[in-house]
């Protein structure tokens, strides 16, 4: 297949050299490739494990399967969709909203897809990073890892579990093979992908185990279809939608006062919760099991209008003792009591603070990323760079996940840091980067503090949020305007770099000595010498 122009391939080392190379292609790594196509940088490619864009909208297709944020605030701010149908979008729709946006920017002939990266090491002496896939090897001067939170499923250790004699899968992972109707079915897990399954099921299984460890708090969802008139005023009428998208903005920014800055705010939305649930849950045994014993917001809130009725059909039972084992067909409590299921669903969440991914990724003192959080936990600079790992960009990093807007007002800010920090190596002639550990550290220490006086440190409850060294490496602690404003422009002082002009040689191509971040190749290759599309 014909390569891009300005890409080179080196025949030596049997590798494909590119300037940048990005990592995943969901809201992140799509944005990425859009900006960096804005800016004039074409010397990029996109490595996406899957078949298609969309990361966790690609992956999650289970049953009910929606976003918690509304639905104008969850696209991009220079691609606003006015065919949204409803103020809350399920999956189908966001899925198409990336798809569309990906065409709509030409991008798709920058990814590689089906492209699974097993890891990456930075080379000291070449000061490069070389990448290993399962399309071939590829060396890079950056690497921006777009990789989000919401990637690698995280399953339950129960013993017995992986001899389960029935259909058994993933909630990111669902089999649409498997037909569930007039099944006995376990759900194991009731956070924000289980309390839209259930509902989504109840009805059509013969019975339903829902196995709740924490009972969640939940708030009304506000969904509704819009009508003919709001579709023709989002399409028609100038400005109509990114005024409906400020002020859903806005409201949601109020929460962080009562999230991040004093907890004793949030007794509102606590209020609205417990009065929710009082109104749909009749029975007091059964309200009791599904009221939470922390403060509404140290976990994840969630959102439903049919998950506590269903929990009060006949044919659902809440299991709240916790599961000891699984045998042949059954899940056995740790009392004791035996439930024979014909299909398990695992709606266990996700390893956002110990990504397997963290494995693959090798700095330049050949400690693994997993290593280096393992020992002081997971750290960055304002959730794009981590001290060790030179010419290596993160999106959706440490400290930028929300408890309450859309991710893609975070992921836009980091990608306007991204740009700025490509464009200021360029214009400098930097050949190297890597963010100060004492930058890095003052950093942390201040979110520390600051998180110090959140509900998610001290609403009463243990979360995904929190590490193993009990820090929260995952939320941001303030406003997001706030972030906006940190990530408007790259902080060279904060970083450690050498002159291009400093470095070795340039690397060897064909026998010569070249740039391959300059040389423009035309060579067209089968997929034999590089399976790389």
């Amino acid at each position: 297949m014909s390569l891009p122009v300005t890409d080179t391939y080196d025949t030596t080392a049997g590798a494909r050299h590119v300037d940048t190379l990005i990592i995943g292609s969901g809201f992140a790594g799509l944005g990425a490739a859009i900006k960096l196509t804005q800016a004039g940088k074409t010397d990029f490619l996109v490595l996406e494990r899957g078949a298609e864009v969309g990361g966790t909208w690609r992956d999650n297709t289970y049953p009910g399967a929606a976003c918690d944020v509304p639905s104008h605030l969850y696209s991009y701010s220079f691609a606003l969709n006015p065919e949204w149908t409803r103020s809350f979008s399920t999956q189908p729709e966001i899925q198409k909203y990336i798809q569309s946006v990906a065409d709509k920017y030409k991008v798709r002939d920058r990814h590689v897809f089906g492209c699974d990266v097993t890891s990456a090491h930075w080379n000291e002496q070449t000061t490069r990073w070389e990448v290993t896939t399962t399309k071939g090897n590829f060396v890079a001067k950056i690497v921006v890892s777009a990789v989000g939170a919401l990637c690698e499923p995280a399953l339950p250790d129960i013993k017995g579990i992986e001899e389960f004699e029935g259909e058994i899968f993933h909630s990111a992972r669902w089999n649409h093979d498997a037909d569930l109707t007039g099944k006995r079915v376990a759900v194991i897990g009731t956070g924000a992908s289980a309390i839209q399954i259930v509902p989504a099921i109840g009805k059509k299984v013969s019975h339903l185990d829902v196995y709740q460890r924490t009972a969640p708090w939940i708030l009304p969802r506000a969904d509704r279809e819009y009508t003919k008139a709001e579709h023709a005023a989002f399409k028609y009428l100038p400005g109509f939608q990114k005024l409906c998208r400020s002020g859903i903005y806005w409201m949601r920014e109020s929460q962080v006062v009562g999230l991040a800055k004093a907890p004793v705010f949030m007794k509102p939305l606590q209020f609205a919760a417990e009065r929710h649930l009082r109104r749909q849950i009749k029975d007091k045994d059964l309200r009791k099991k599904v009221t939470p014993n922390f403060q509404i917001g140290c976990k994840r809130m969630l959102i439903s209008n049919n998950y506590y009725p269903t929990l009060a059909q006949d044919n659902v039972d809440l299991v709240t003792e916790g599961i000891a084992e699984v045998k042949g067909n059954a899940v056995v409590s740790k009392t004791g009591t035996v439930r024979e299921v014909d299909a398990i669903v695992v709606a266990t969440g996700f390893h956002v603070t110990d990504s397997p991914t963290f494995q693959g990724i090798f700095g330049k003192d050949g400690r693994s990323l997993a290593e280096v959080f393992d020992e002081g936990g997971q750290q960055g600079y304002k959730g794009a760079a981590i001290a060790n790992f030179p010419n290596m960009f993160f999106l959706v990093g440490p400290n930028t996940g929300l408890g309450h807007t859309s991710m893609v007002f975070m992921i836009e800010s980091q990608l306007n840091y991204l740009v700025d920090a490509l464009d200021t190596l360029d214009k400098f002639g930097i050949g190297k980067i890597e963010v100060r550990q004492d930058a890095q550290d003052r950093y942390n220490a201040d979110l520390q503090e600051k998180l110090s006086h959140s509900v998610w440190n001290n609403g009463g409850c243990a979360s995904w949020y929190l590490d193993k060294h009990g820090n929260n490496t995952t939320l941001w602690p303030g406003f997001t305007f706030q972030f906006r404003n940190q990530t408007r422009r790259f902080d060279l002082a904060a970083y450690d770099s050498v002159a291009a002009a400093d470095l070795p040689s340039p690397v060897q191509v064909n026998g010569q000595a070249s740039d391959p971040f300059t040389i423009s190749a035309q060579i067209d290759l089968d997929d034999d010498k590089v399976a790389a599309q």
